[in-house]
């Protein structure tokens, strides 16, 4: 089932549990999510970055559309790290239903300015928008954009932010990065400031940068208001770390065998965070 990305986080919000947003780099890929979501009863939300668009190409847009029609259980289609409003009106021309535009590295009021206008457009031919406030840290070239410096998102600002723009989802920064952590590092989520902005807005909180962190803090930032969580390179890692290792019998070459072992190592992943954001069966609440 086809949904709007609003529609979908409002029975996260209402339920406490987190839709997992995972991100999709090939068919292949997005035909493994949806099978895994199937299988567990979870509704999904297939994230497509500006840089996976270019790579898979608008013209398969209609495919992903129609399998998410056909599946068992809600999906939406969501532009990931939407820059600009050009590539705003890109995924409203490929029927995304779903954009995130992600204004967190301007200055507050220019955020204000280009989230507000993305709003404007989306809304009016019923797609959801998920604005950016603070800063998701990068760890290393791979990751999608991030800051050098993670700025956390400011409770007050997230108010005046939400009031102003008409947001329907916000993302917001308490101590996570894209990419995946090196050896050593030990990330920390501010789960104190994650509550501090869910008391004062009430809208569905989205945490980027969710691969890697201890699974602990996650479950926690969930039951806290953390409605949406989006895993890329963790699934990424498995899918193609396991292509690797099957690639190593230099005489494979269909992908009918080369695939679903690296699927079925991606699916494992999955469902662990599918559990782990409390969806697994959340899908019979739509």
């Amino acid at each position: 089932m086809l949904i709007n990305g609003k529609d979908l986080l409002a029975v996260a919000n209402e339920n406490d549990f987190a839709v997992p947003a995972f991100n999709i780099s090939d068919w292949a890929m997005y035909t493994g999510i949806v099978e895994i979501c199937e299988e567990t009863g979870s509704p999904l939300i297939a994230a497509i970055h500006p840089d996976e668009l270019s790579h898979i190409g608008v013209d398969l847009l209609p495919s992903i559309i129609q399998k998410a029609h056909r599946s068992s259980v809600p999906i939406a289609v969501h532009l990931d790290h939407g820059a600009n409003h050009h590539q705003v009106l890109t995924a409203i021309q490929a029927g995304f239903t779903s954009v995130m535009i992600d204004g967190s590295m301007l200055p507050f009021d220019e955020n204000v300015e280009l989230t507000a206008h993305v709003v404007e457009l989306a809304h009016a031919v019923g797609l959801s928008v998920e604005g950016e406030l603070g800063t998701i840290g990068k760890l290393d070239e791979e990751a999608e954009s991030g800051a050098s410096v993670i700025v956390y998102t400011d409770p007050d600002d997230a108010v005046r932010f939400v009031e102003q723009t008409g947001v329907d989802s916000l993302a917001v920064a308490i101590g996570t990065s894209h990419g995946l952590y090196p050896a050593g590092m030990k990330p920390e989520l501010k789960l104190d400031l994650l509550e501090r902005i869910k008391a004062v807005v009430g809208l569905p909180l989205v945490l980027h940068g969710g691969s890697g962190n201890p699974d602990d803090e996650i479950g926690r930032s969930v039951k806290l208001g953390i409605n949406k969580i989006n895993i890329s390179s963790d699934i990424k890692a498995a899918y193609h770390g396991r292509m690797r290792e099957v690639l190593a019998d230099r005489s494979l070459r269909e992908p009918n065998t080369i695939q679903p072992p690296s699927l079925a190592a991606m699916k494992v992943t999955a469902a662990q965070k599918i559990a782990l954001f409390d969806a697994a069966g959340k899908a019979e609440l739509y």
